[in-house]
């Protein structure tokens, strides 16, 4: 005789039973409650009767079911008397999406649940949302795809780019995969491969602009820029360093967290985590920017009331109109991390090395976006990086040492 049971970790109520000689189990996203194990007793109670009368058709109370695999000549087509038990076997996406949203997000970075969050209110669930799960068909899949990348956004088109989409199917992906896997129905998100990327522009500065750079930057922005350009930290983690981070003793910055949003939470990845020497100019920058700002705030870069920078303002107040009144380029803040990637590879520091620097997990990223700036690296310490520097530093001719205010 069937049973009416729950799953342990999430409670939810599934029905075990026999037919054919073999155990069958149906999932559904019922609550462990006797009004629901009621409900499911009488529809366990109403197949038992008709395989008694040797009138069991298994696709006609679970269609959409992986169990009919399990059964030789069996697989008959389902009518549309029972479509009550349809429902219980596929949620809707709007259901199953939340209840997997609510189960994931405990292992997730703060700013990846609200990115979720936004993906599923804005996109998955309009599209999905009053659909069965299981019905959700591989042609929907695509549609859905096709229809995104029509949207406005941000990208070098003014759509929504293809990393964008992609973080969009991703999700999407992932709950139905989580979904096949609960209810016993075979996935449509297959053979679907990512959109292709556009390679990463990077456009780095000579050491001969960096200097200029800082030689002409405000001065209360002087050691932010040069900790930037010579340590290859990204734009959160200058920006939400903390004085409890950087060790004079050691000469090292400890990258632990990251600004998001005017907080700070965990790096990016494990292998962001990582200790990054402070070069020549990097502690004494860090030893003058102590004296300005180590008694008002926890944060080394911060304003006037001691709080993190606000990156979006430091790069139209300050950064762009430098770039302008030297005569450089109009480029990204970001590109202080690609200068200080092909400064250290263009020093001859070892490959392995710099990947630790900039706290990529291991050389693959390195060579994809920096191949051309590899020579036959030998060094793997830092120390023809500082070599480097200390060479620059003592070349450069006397005009370049001008201080202007941009």
């Amino acid at each position: 005789m069937g049973k009416v049971r729950a799953r342990k970790e999430s409670k939810k109520l599934f029905i075990d039973f026999r037919f054919d000689g073999q155990r069958f189990r149906e999932q559904t996203l019922l609550d462990d409650n006797a009004k629901n194990r009621k409900q499911l007793e009488l529809l366990l109670q109403r197949m038992e009767a008709k395989m008694l009368l040797g009138e069991f058709n298994y696709a006609e109370f679970f269609p959409n079911s992986s169990n009919l695999q399990k059964l030789k000549g069996h697989q008959q087509a389902p009518t549309t008397e029972h479509q009550d038990a349809v429902a219980l076997d596929t949620p809707l996406f709007n259901d199953f999406a939340e209840q997997w949203f609510e189960e994931s997000k405990i292992q997730w970075r703060a700013s990846h649940v609200r990115n979720v969050r936004s993906i599923l209110d804005s996109s998955l669930k309009p599209a999905f949302g009053k659909k069965p799960i299981g019905d959700i068909t591989k042609a929907d899949i695509m549609g859905f795809r096709a229809k995104l990348a029509k949207r406005k956004g941000r990208g070098s088109t003014g759509l929504v780019s293809p990393k964008t989409i992609n973080s969009h199917m991703t999700i999407l992906r992932m709950v139905l995969d989580e979904a096949a896997e609960r209810f016993d129905f075979e996935t449509p998100y297959k053979n679907i491969k990512p959109l292709k990327l556009q390679k990463t522009h990077i456009e780095p500065f000579s050491l001969h602009e960096v200097h200029r750079i800082i030689d002409n930057v405000r001065p209360d922005y002087r050691n932010y820029y040069t900790v930037r350009f010579f340590t290859g930290m990204r734009t959160g983690e200058i920006d939400g360093l903390k004085w409890k981070n950087v060790d004079f003793a050691k000469r090292e910055i400890l990258v632990r967290e990251t600004l998001i949003n005017g907080e700070t939470e965990y790096t990016k990845t494990d292998g962001s985590q990582r200790e990054i020497p402070m070069f020549g100019q990097v502690y004494d920058a860090l030893k003058t920017q102590y004296a300005a700002t180590g008694r008002m705030s926890q944060y080394v870069f911060c304003n006037q009331l001691g709080q993190p920078l606000d990156h979006n303002n430091v790069t139209k107040r300050v950064w762009y109109p430098l770039l302008r009144s030297l005569g450089l380029s109009k480029r990204r803040p970001y590109q202080t991390r690609h200068t200080a990637a092909t400064l250290f590879l263009a020093s001859g520091e070892n490959p392995e090395w710099v990947a630790r620097m900039l706290g990529h997990s291991s050389t693959e990223m390195l060579f994809k976006v920096y191949s051309r700036y590899v020579p036959n690296a030998t060094r793997m310490d830092g120390s023809a990086f500082e070599r480097l520097l200390g060479n620059a530093t003592s070349t450069k001719p006397e005009k370049e040492h001008r201080h202007e205010t941009a």
